[in-house]
């Protein structure tokens, strides 16, 4: 991930992290700001994935395959 991504990405989890600051103090459940919280970190991974977690968690994956 270059590092104009990488602040897009930073960027948007301060976004999230307003947002969901804002939800709470308007009363919102606890578990509705974690699922704002969920889907949103969701969204920004499929809009600006991280393609070097993203082959860590495979390689991780193959490893623990191959122990079984």
């Amino acid at each position: 991930m270059d590092i104009e991504d990488r602040a897009q990405r930073v960027i948007g989890l301060e976004a999230i992290k307003a947002k969901a600051e804002e939800l709470n103090a308007e009363g919102k459940a606890p578990f509705e700001v974690e699922a704002f919280i969920k889907g949103a970190r969701g969204e920004l991974a499929r809009q600006k994935p991280d393609w070097q977690k993203y082959a860590a968690a495979a390689k991780a994956s193959k490893a623990a395959q191959s122990t079984f």
